[in-house]
């Protein structure tokens, strides 16, 4: 699994016109990719690691501060643009396999005690969001 995660003073995803999650103040913007060989012990293994992570003001996590945590689904953290001028997708494992994944991400941040919102699975989204530092980090489990 990939992750981008980046410190926000707030951040939204809208979806269709509508606002689906939104947090304000200081949390986690998390972009989640999948790929074809994850699994649920690795998505566990992520949330974990997104709830404790110091990323937020004076090295602080969101298991510290029980700061918000925005999850997006992205499948596009396996492009490859290596070769070429369009990017192929043959790393980024197929929705049947990446929903559940995701969700697994979520259910399991919830469990720890994390307020999460997140976007929808698939949809066109427009998440916004004031990176706060910047800081932003690359997380491959």
């Amino acid at each position: 699994m990939r992750a981008v995660v980046q410190r926000a003073d707030g951040a939204s995803v809208v979806v269709d016109g509508e606002t689906v999650g939104e947090f304000t103040g200081e949390g986690l913007c998390v972009l989640v990719g999948v790929t074809h060989d994850d699994t649920k012990e690795k998505a566990a293994q992520l949330a974990r690691k997104l709830w404790t992570i110091r990323m937020l003001t004076d090295e602080r996590s969101c298991s510290d501060t029980n700061a918000p945590l925005l999850v997006i689904s992205q499948f596009t953290l396996y492009g490859d643009a290596r070769k070429g001028r369009r990017p192929t997708w043959n790393a980024a494992a197929p929705g049947t396999l990446a929903e559940p994944l995701v969700d697994t991400v979520v259910s399991e941040l919830r469990t720890l005690g994390a307020t999460v919102t997140t976007g929808h699975f698939g949809a066109q989204m427009r998440v916004t969001l004031t990176n706060d530092g910047p800081f932003t980090v690359l997380l491959d489990i």
